[in-house]
Parts: structure tokens; sequence; C-alpha cells
């Protein structure tokens, strides 16, 4: 009997090179456009799953390719509203019928798609074209919630003017050094430049801006003249300032009232100094009261009596509040001695307070930023073991990845798929351990994998301390008795920031949205200034007169990106200094080189390629 040769090179030789074509084709899913139709983007993921199709099972064979030729009709604006119908039947059969994932994953996709742009399918065979919010738009630009001019102080930095780039972003965004630091840079997520070889480092040359411009040293925009009206604006964090910056350079009074002695809201009260120094903050707010124009009113809450006397005496009012309560859970030992709100330190430490946490063990619930900043917190107060305690999976932590690393570098303990049931009390009334039930991963339910219990013994983790970070509310009862309305701990406003039936209160920031970034807070403090100005029967402009350098021929040459550089781990958890360094000049010079100008190169010169508010 005579055996066959087997041999050891891939039985589909082409695979090793496919693999490489395949890693520049999901950069480019990465790089999709904002404002691109979703319609294409269906008929090109019909096309990508008919051309993996195996031929063996003919829905997936067969159907793919129908779906894809009844898409292109669609697409190109030429087909019926039973074309779209045929489409959508043809889909369910390939999604019930197809043997593999090929097949019936791609017409579930298709299917998703059908229910979540509904209006555009139906704009594409109704009225035989896009709707006319389809349009492709800067990348940066268009995924910034203020819509900063990023292409624009990229170049003014990579020409040396640093001040220019201060104030081309201060443009759109009152705290560039706020943004500089600690935003979670969204703008970076399309940049055109992973094409090539990976995104731009936006938030670092403004970083670099900022770090050779101080914002309290470059002179703001000139105030218009007095319109003689008067604004309220209740909070004095990013939200709130910006609307002030705003509204006052447009040549209103503006008032701004808040509760605590310093301003800054979650910016001072929520990040610890490690992350943004404080005295880094307050070269953004010097900078924004140098305008002019803005009164401060420090250490007053505002209650349902002067809401009503500010109704009466301001032409109009900005509700931003922030959501800064520190929600609970309703576990038994949750009012134990040494369980708090993790919110409720960061506040403390805010005013300077800071804890001190030598020898104790502490343990924290949750899996986002806050959690990441109390248990980095917990480390540099001295503790003798943090824990970070999450009932997912490490892949679902809401925090940024760089913040779960960095606490994980710097010695926290990260136990995941562990539930929160009880916490454990001695004698004294105080808190000695944390029970968590252990959990295992389950079926996807709103976009992520739900954990359920696992069969496994609870777990025991020692603790004198326990901080509990699960998210936050705000506080909305004198609003709600002033005639504000509030749905699941949030403010109710249209997208104008109009809150309902009442005359010219606009809310905004996380007590409208729900806890979320800094920079969504300071957009919605541009829209809010705007539309009172339009409220107050007015149309200002804010001119910017910053000539922006004309661009040289693309570099096209495939570059690493820079990051920004940090302090050594062994060093930076002992303290509350800043972690990150300075970049070079060297550095940040290449990492501006990298950008494609899509301001200039791309869409930003076609009509509706570019979001400007003058």
């Amino acid at each position: 009997m005579t055996l066959a040769q087997l041999s050891i090179a891939p039985q589909s030789p082409d695979d090793a090179q496919i693999a490489q074509f395949l890693e520049d084709f999901e950069r480019r899913v990465q790089t999709t456009p904002p404002g691109m139709c979703p319609v294409q983007l269906q008929l090109n993921q019909v096309q990508a799953g008919a051309a993996q199709t195996c031929g063996k099972c003919i829905p997936c064979r067969d159907g793919l390719p129908q779906l894809a030729a009844l898409l292109h009709d669609i697409v190109a604006c030429t087909a019926s509203p039973e074309t779209l119908d045929q489409a959508r039947e043809l889909a369910q059969l390939i999604s019930e019928t197809s043997d593999c994932a090929i097949g019936y994953h791609t017409a579930d996709v298709f299917l998703q798609s059908l229910q979540a742009h509904e209006s555009e399918f139906n704009a594409h065979v109704q009225q035989h074209a896009c709707q006319p919010t389809i349009e492709q738009k800067v990348p940066c630009e268009a995924l910034c919630p203020a819509h900063v001019d990023v292409p624009a102080y990229i170049a003014l930095v990579a020409q040396g003017d640093n001040a220019a780039a201060v104030n081309m972003v201060r443009k759109d965004n009152p705290f560039p050094t706020a943004c500089a630091l600690v935003c979670e840079h969204p703008c970076e997520i399309r940049c055109r430049r992973r094409l090539i070889d990976a995104p731009l480092n936006i938030r670092g040359i403004k970083k670099y801006a900022c770090d050779n411009a101080r914002c309290d040293t470059v002179p703001t925009p000139v105030r218009n003249v007095e319109t003689g009206r008067k604004i309220a604006v209740i909070g004095g964090g990013p939200s709130g300032m910006t609307c002030a910056y705003f509204a006052s350079l447009m040549g209103h009074r503006v008032s701004v009232f808040e509760a605590r002695k310093s301003l800054g809201g979650m910016m001072r009260y929520g990040i610890p100094a490690y992350r943004f120094p404080r005295e880094r903050l307050d070269e953004d707010i010097r900078g924004i009261l140098k305008v002019g124009g803005i009164d401060v009113h420090y250490e007053t809450p505002v209650d349902t009596p002067l809401l009503h006397e500010l109704a009466r005496d301001y032409d109009a009012l900005y509700v931003a509040i922030g959501a800064q309560a520190g929600k609970t859970l309703d576990l038994p030992g949750a009012d134990a001695q040494g369980v708090f709100s993790a919110v409720q330190v960061l506040e403390r430490i805010g005013d300077g307070d800071y804890p001190n946490y030598q020898g104790k063990r502490v343990v924290v619930i949750g899996g986002g930023n806050v959690a990441m900043d109390c248990a980095r917190t917990a480390l540099r107060a001295k503790a003798s073991a943090v824990t970070v305690v999450y009932r997912r999976r490490r892949e679902d932590m809401t925090a940024l990845p760089e913040e779960i690393d960095a606490a994980a570098a710097e010695g926290v303990e990260l136990l995941m798929l562990a539930a929160p049931v009880e916490i454990s009390v001695d004698e004294q009334g105080a808190c000695k351990a944390l029970i968590a039930q252990p959990q295992m991963i389950s079926t996807v339910k709103r976009g992520r994998p739900a954990p359920v219990t696992a069969l496994r013994p609870p777990l025991t983790i020692p603790a004198d301390v326990i901080l509990i970070a699960v998210g936050q509310d705000i506080v909305s009862a004198p609003f709600e008795a002033f005639g504000m309305t509030a749905t699941r701990g949030r403010f109710t406003a249209d997208e104008h920031l109009l809150a309902p039936g009442l005359r010219n209160v606009f809310v905004g920031g996380d007590c409208q949205t729900g806890p979320a970034t800094i920079i969504r807070a300071i957009g919605a403090g541009k829209v809010a200034a705007r539309n009172i100005d339009h409220a107050l029967g007015y149309s200002h402009t804010l001119p910017c007169d910053i000539v922006v350098p004309t661009p040289a021929r693309n570099n096209r040459t495939a570059t690493g990106r820079v990051n920004v550089p940090e302090r050594l781990v062994r060093d930076r958890k002992h303290d509350f200094l800043e972690v990150e360094l300075e970049n070079t000049e060297q550095e940040i010079l290449q990492e501006c080189s990298r950008c494609l100008r899509c301001d200039y190169f791309g869409c930003g010169t076609q009509k509706g390629g570019r979001i400007r508010y003058e």
C-alpha cells in the first residue's frame, strides 16, 4: 500500500497575501466617511458577502448577488417601492435558509439597516434622491461635537504659530487645554490617515500648542458691542462656561451662578489632578473670563425661588448643572462606614481635600472612567491594594482603553465578571469585604454581551474602603418645581436645547444628555449660545481673522503615529503630578506632516463638506 505524500505548504497559497489586503480593507471600513449614504454602505456590505460565498447553498450563492443587484438600483435612485419590498423579502429568505453565517449574517445586517435607515431607503425609492443630510464631511471636524477646524490648527502648529492655533480652537471651543489633556478625541475615529498607517494624534498636537502658548496668555477675540440683553447661566462647568463665553463675545451680559467655590464643574470635581492639573484648567477659565461681560456668583446654589427670580430678571436662562450626584447600589451593607460614592471622593479632591488610604485595601465597583480615576487615585493615596470589580468583561468596560491599561500598569487589580451582591460589615459597622457573585458572559442585549450568574461560589474581596462608581444623576427637584421636566434622570429639551413649555429657558450638557464627555458638553454650550442669541432676535457672527496656511502636497509615506509620552509608572503612581509629558518640536512637526488636509484635498472644498458655525 502506497501512501500519498503530504505537504506542509499552505493549501491556499494566496491566503498569506490576502491577509495583508484584508488589513487594508479593514482600515478602509474603519475610515468610512461621516455623512456617507447608508444605502450605498449596505450595497458594499452585501457585495462583500457575495464575494465570500463558497457556493454550497443556493440562498447565499444566488441570493446575495440578486440582493446586490436590487440594492444597486435602489442606490442609483432608479428603483420603485416594490423593488425595496423585493429586497426585504429576498433578505428574509436568505436569512432563514442559508447554511452558514456568510449568507444569513449578510442578510441580517441588511434587514437591520432597513429598519435603522428606513427614511433614507424610502427617499431613494420615493423621491429618487438621497436625503439632504447625506453629504460627506471632513471627518475630524464632523465627529468633533464642537466642530473645531482641526486641519487649520494643525497647519498653524506646523508653521510654528501655536498662539494662532489656540485661537483657532477657541473659535469653536473655549477650553483648548481641557480638550488637549482629557478629551476622548472622537475627531480621530475616522481620520483618513488611517488608510495609510494610523489616525493622526490630534489631541497630542493640540496639547503641544497649549503647552507652548498657554491659554491665559493668548489674547482672546474682541467682544462685540453691548446688546443690553442679560443671560443667566446656571452651572460653571464646560457647557455653562462655553455658553457664557460665546454669548459674551456676541455682546450679551452674562451672569454665571456656580454652586461651588470654583469654576470648572466635573473637570475640577471629577477628574484627578494627575490627568488634568488644576492650574491647567485655570488657564482656560482665566482666558474665558478675560473676554469681559461675564459675572460669576460663586457658592450660589440655585433653588426654585431663585429660578423664578432669574426668569423674571433675565432675558434667557441656560441650565447646565451637569450630573454630579453619584448613584448607589441597593446592596446589603451599602450604608456601612467606609462605603462612599466615587463622585463624592473626586468632588472633595477638587477642593484640595485628598483622602489618606495609608495601608488600606480599597475596592472600586464599576467599569467606567470614573472607576479608573478612583482606583488610580486610591493608589496615590497610599492604599495597600486596589481592586476594581466589574460584572462584565474587560473589553466591555466603558472606560477608555488607555485609562484601563494605565490603571493596570500602575498596579490596580482588575476583577472581571464579578457582580457585587453584599457588603460585609464588622461589629463596629464598618465595611470589611465585598461579596461578589462570579458571572459568565451570555447573549448580546442592547449591543453588549450580558452577564449571567455562573455556577461558581461567591468571592470575598477584603476591603477597608469601598467606592461605588456606577453612574451619576442630576439634582432635578428645584428645577422640576420651577416647571422643567425630567425623564430618567435627564432634563427634557428639543433639538435646539429649548426646555418645553418655558419661554427662553434652554438646557444642555450632562444634565440633558446624561453623563457624557467634556467635548459634548462644550458642543451643547456653543449651540445654546447661538440659539439664545437667535431667540433674543439677533444673528451675530463671530468672524475669525486667522489665515490658514496653504497646504503642501500630501505626505503619503507610511509613518508611525507619535504618541504623548508619559512619566515612568514607578514614579507617577506615588503622586498627583501630571502623568503626561510634553512632546518635542521634532515629534510634533512629524505628526503634523501626516495630516492629509481633507479640508483642502478632500470633501472640505465641496458644498456641505464642512460643519461651520461662524
